[in-house]
């Protein structure tokens, strides 16, 4: 059994040793462990303390391209490099390097093939007041739209099996933690959270300048990603309303028309703004179709990838001398 720690990295040459010295020697059921280094784009030291670290395995950008690019990118190295688990921490040093030999144990018992690390938002002492109500009420809103229980939707610190790994696609740059968490309920892909331990925190996050940013990519993400799988439900709910909507102003008018002495002649604007909501309502619905339409394909086009991408590795596997 292989395991790969993944760290990406943007400038973290002050905080990349700590992290580094934190990670596991050894694990029990683990044969091997390695350690991917994902520089995105760094313009200081942090390549050479990685490699004065020990760290065989780096992967380079030639320029900042975003957590989410550097995240898959680097799946596709720990798979090709034979990786049956792969954990995912974070540069800054946030989460304890001790707590992974936990963080694997339920894909080692095949209790799970995602496990996320739980930080307890509201017992970590440098999370401000907003930030913790924000954290509980996002992972309570996520974990709904994904039909699973996760207490830390926003953790970083998450341990895949090969499978799992193989079955996540990438649609966003900016941050893969809403995205995967969806993605696996919407997949059916066990997922477990366990507590953790978090770290003093040694500089801001790099990922956006404030809570606002955050919580509007985070939504924009939410709606994006659980769009693509339920476009049905969305778009035919909101038709369905609109619809109603003007299908009650409809029929005033045609209470007015019949039942009153002016005969519905002072409410034609009621008319036509119920012509107009019927009208979208039912574009609606019908988007809400094709959108579904859509949504199959492009589960057939993912399912055809993950099988192609398992016999690719298949494949590299064999060819290793």
């Amino acid at each position: 059994m292989k395991l790969f720690i993944q760290i990406p990295c943007l400038n973290e040459e002050a905080t990349l040793p700590a992290v580094l010295d934190d990670l596991p020697k050894q694990i029990a059921g683990i044969a091997e462990i390695q350690v991917l280094v994902i520089d995105d784009g760094c313009t200081d030291r942090t390549v050479e303390v990685a490699r004065r670290h020990g760290v065989n395995h780096i992967l380079s950008f030639t320029g900042n391209r975003g957590l989410g690019n550097a995240f898959a990118c680097g799946f596709d190295y720990c798979l090709r490099h034979g990786a049956d688990i792969i954990v995912n921490t974070d540069g800054d040093n946030q989460y304890f390097g001790g707590d992974i030999p936990r963080l694997v144990q339920p894909i080692l018992e095949h209790r799970a093939d995602l496990v996320i690390g739980d930080r307890e938002p509201e017992k970590v002492p440098h999370f401000s007041f907003i930030k913790k109500k924000m954290q509980t009420l996002g992972s309570y809103v996520v974990s709904r739209l994904a039909n699973l229980k996760v207490p830390d939707v926003a953790s970083g610190f998450k341990a895949y099996s090969r499978e799992a790994a193989m079955r996540f696609a990438l649609s966003t740059d900016f941050d893969h933690t809403v995205d995967h968490v969806i993605q696996a309920g919407q997949k059916r892909i066990i997922t477990v959270s366990i507590p953790i331990k978090t770290n003093e925190k040694l500089r801001e996050s790099r990922l956006f300048s404030n809570i606002g940013v955050f919580i509007t990519h985070s939504l924009s993400i939410m709606l994006r990603v659980y769009s693509s799988f339920r476009a049905m439900k969305i778009f035919s709910s909101l038709g369905m309303v609109i619809f109603g909507a003007g299908f009650l102003i409809g029929m005033r008018f045609l209470y007015k028309f019949f039942f009153t002495i002016d005969g519905g002649k002072e409410h034609v604007q009621s008319l036509i703004l119920a012509a107009i909501l019927m009208l979208a309502g039912f574009q609606m619905i019908l988007t809400g179709i094709v959108a579904d339409l859509i949504n199959s394909s492009r589960g057939i086009l993912e399912d055809v990838s993950y099988r192609v991408r398992r016999m690719e590795l298949e494949q590299s596997g064999r060819n290793k001398p």
